[in-house]
């Protein structure tokens, strides 16, 4: 009798522990901008965490918030925040900033790798189709210490719904009329000339196999396939470069105007420092959580916000400045379990 017992309740252990092992699984998908840094994050937090399970899915800003609005991943993510409309129609959700990056522009004038200095009329004259040879004289007189190939140019850009489109169509935006009134800025946008791609990694493969090509990717794609990186001139007349440190200067005057729910600009920014395309990118969430995913979804914010910061800069990517930092974790303190 007793030893019955004994096996009934060694069989019943064993239950409880195998439901207590299953694992918890959260799906995510959305931005392909800062996929890198959220692939090494999901992956670094399972090895600390090994009963959960998340998988992050690249497929455009666009893609998440449609996927996340369906309710088919338990997170979206995207560059571009919800429209006014959109939120209107979709005030549950927040808008989570996890880290800053850049839009760059690059380009493949053949055999030599060439960076250059881009001003805002001669980056817009280019994806405007308006300039058609790299050896255009307002190219030239840019960089007058470099020899430019009599080569067409070839414009390259995202075909799908993208936040990444969104901050360069929005800076162009800002800095030309003539792209403002002909084009305009979005996730999406009927492009003057050129060909389309999907993804940051699409763009960067067409870029660097097409001679004469030009397109628009986030930093870490053209730091990793060691593509030109163009330096564009600011809003304070200097030509600057991207990198960690005018993408936080870009991010320094943002900081005491930053509204309630985090939607805001970060292109065209003022600062002498200051690179022109960067960008804050977003997780996605529900104010209102399921008490079976929730508790671990908002784990994982945390975590995002301590740990995660400290992995942003090897990726090339810029951690949120502190002033930010601190009003992200009180906004994930208003998740609410249900």
């Amino acid at each position: 009798m007793i030893s019955k017992f004994i096996l009934f309740s060694t069989l019943l252990f064993a239950s409880i522990v195998v439901k207590a092992e299953k694992p918890i699984s959260l799906l995510g998908a959305g931005a392909t901008f800062p996929a890198p840094f959220y692939q090494k994050c999901f992956s670094d937090y399972k090895a600390e965490n090994p009963g959960v399970e998340i998988t992050y899915n690249p497929i455009g800003s666009g893609g998440g918030i449609k996927n996340l609005i369906e309710h088919t991943v338990d997170f979206g993510a995207t560059d571009a925040p919800l429209t006014d409309e959109e939120l209107k129609a979709n005030q549950d959700i927040l808008h989570l900033p996890t880290v800053l990056g850049a839009v760059v522009v690059t380009q493949n004038l053949g055999t030599e790798k060439i960076e250059l200095n881009l001003s805002p009329e001669v980056l817009a004259g280019l994806f405007l189709g308006e300039i058609l040879k790299w050896n255009d004289p307002k190219i030239l007189e840019l960089n007058k210490a470099k020899t430019l190939p009599d080569l067409d140019v070839v414009v390259v850009y995202r075909a799908d719904s993208s936040g990444t489109t969104n901050v360069f169509t929005e800076y162009l935006s800002k800095v030309s009329a003539t792209w403002k009134t002909k084009v305009g800025a979005g996730k999406s946008v009927k492009w003057p000339v050129g060909q389309g791609n999907k993804g940051n990694q699409g763009v960067a493969s067409v870029v660097k196999n097409t001679p004469g090509a030009i397109g628009y990717i986030e930093l870490v794609f053209a730091e990793q396939e060691h593509m030109a990186i163009d330096s564009i001139k600011n809003k304070a007349g200097k030509f600057v470069r991207p990198n960690l440190v005018s993408v936080t200067a870009a991010a320094s005057g943002i900081v005491k105007s930053l509204p309630a729910d985090f939607r805001v600009s970060m292109t065209n920014a003022e600062g002498v420092m200051s690179y022109p395309i960067s960008a804050m990118t977003y997780l996605l969430v529900y104010k209102e959580l399921d008490k079976a995913k929730g508790p671990e979804l908002v784990k994982m914010l945390n975590w995002l916000m301590k740990k995660g910061q400290t992995l942003a800069s090897p990726l090339f990517y810029a951690p949120l400045p502190e002033a930010i930092l601190t009003k992200v974790k009180e906004k994930i303190k208003t998740i609410q379990l249900k």
